[in-house]
């Protein structure tokens, strides 16, 4: 008797501890240590977060202040949440408490506020263990520590004869990579780098290739787009948009790989391209359009590109709010101003719903989560929508607490949480 009660205690207390080992697993956070998320692709792997919103609005978990006027999304690690913004007289890096939203530090990454149009930061920094990585909107990039905001390097882009194709300041968030951050500063003749992530010093620097004959007549400089890795065709190469179109850049060496022009347009370059194995999607806005690229190897560490498919800009432009893929069909807003939302296959090119009108006014950013699109609105509306191919379907719309100029900033999440930058202030909703 005295056995089998020991022996049914221990099944017990094992039955616990499982118990408690599941629970922890599935409450472990979900880091967004960069823009658009781990992969930089706006999704987030977190599970368990829409139960009730259907039934209610989000809880409005804290609201902060202080990180300054700018269009920067936000990054969270490790109880941080970290983001750029100006002040008065400088562009600053902020980190603040995931728990309730105070100020931990500011630290200035420029000596003077950056003037170009449409003020205020761009970039989400990268966050790499104990590192922070910022492209300042003056051109420059700059490596901070995370615990304390002290900085450890800075390069300016004019080391590289930085330049933008046009007037809206740098808006790249880097890339980190093994030992390596890359960015674009945009020259010809250093068009993206790769820096030692230690020290910014240089460890290769890539070349464009001479499009002076150029029919596409785009723009030279860097595009308002951020890298994305791909292995197409078995080479490891960093694909970019820039001013004259999408590139791809071997990672070994810095050699251009291939560059395909019709994609670009004079004004402004933006989404970053979605890698999809061997194949690479891209749109954008200004009435200019998309297309689907495949990549194949040449057997030398070489990369040839053709084109599968090209939607012109009345079935599919994206201008700067992202796109998402989700089981084979990407998910985005469409319309020069618009940001209507649309679903396409990714595969052919069909239009499986949309766009849809009706639920904000004015651009749309996109980050997805266990099944569901979170959709932001130019003007703060907050759709949530069911990741479905055959229907377009809204679960729920609301307004958050706060909204001021453009509310193009891209949502983020992260352990549960929904966090929303607008101009100085930060929302955190909760979800679960």
């Amino acid at each position: 008797m005295r056995s089998g009660s020991s022996r049914n205690l221990f099944l017990m207390q094992c039955t616990v501890v499982t118990a408690l080992c599941s629970s922890s697993m599935f409450a472990i956070a979900d880091p967004w240590p960069q823009f658009r998320g781990q992969h930089r692709d706006g999704k987030s792997s977190e599970t368990g977060l829409w139960k009730n919103i259907a039934k209610e609005d989000p809880k409005l978990e804290w609201i902060a202040e202080g990180v300054g006027s700018g269009y920067a999304s936000v990054s969270v690690v490790d109880g941080r949440v970290f983001t750029t913004g100006n002040s008065s007289n400088a562009q600053q890096v902020t980190a603040l408490s995931v728990t309730d939203g105070h100020v931990l530090w500011t630290r200035p990454i420029s000596e003077r506020k950056p003037k170009h149009s449409y003020e205020g930061s761009r970039s989400t920094p990268t966050v790499d263990g104990d590192r922070l990585y910022i492209c300042g909107s003056d051109g420059s990039i700059v490596c901070l520590n995370t615990s304390t905001g002290e900085p450890i390097w800075r390069r300016a882009f004019s080391d590289w004869n930085g330049t933008m194709m046009s007037q809206w300041g740098f808006s790249e968030s880097p890339l980190v990579e093994g030992d390596v951050v890359v960015c674009t500063p945009g020259a010809n003749d250093n068009m993206m780098v790769a820096l030692n992530k230690q020290t910014g010093h240089e460890i290769w620097s890539m070349k464009m290739e001479d499009t002076s004959r150029d029919t596409t007549a785009l723009k030279d400089g860097a595009g308002y787009s951020s890298i994305m890795v791909s292995h197409a065709g078995g080479v490891k190469q960093y694909v970019q948009l820039v001013g004259k179109g999408v590139i791809g850049v071997r990672a070994s060496d810095g050699e251009l790989l291939w560059r395909y022009a019709r994609v670009g347009n004079k004004t402004a370059n933006i989404p970053a391209v979605i890698v999809a194995g061997d194949n690479i999607f891209c749109s954008t806005g200004y009435n200019t359009g998309s297309a689907l690229l495949k990549l194949s190897g040449k057997g030398d560490e070489s990369v040839a590109m053709e084109e599968v498919y090209f939607l012109d800009a009345k079935t599919l432009q994206n201008k700067h709010g992202g796109m998402v893929l989700v089981d084979g069909h990407i998910y985005c807003g469409h319309g020069n101003g618009l940001g209507l939302p649309i679903c396409v296959e990714l595969k052919t090119g069909i239009i499986k719903w949309g766009p849809e009108r009706g639920l904000g006014k004015g651009e749309s950013s996109v980050v997805y989560a266990d099944g569901h699109l979170v959709f932001r609105f130019q003007d703060g509306t907050i759709s949530v929508v069911k990741a479905n191919a055959e229907k377009f379907e809204v679960v729920r719309s609301f307004k958050p607490v706060f909204q001021q100029k453009e509310s193009w900033s891209y949502p983020a999440i992260s352990d549960g949480l929904l966090y929303f930058r607008e101009q100085d202030k930060i929302m955190c909703y909760r979800l679960k």
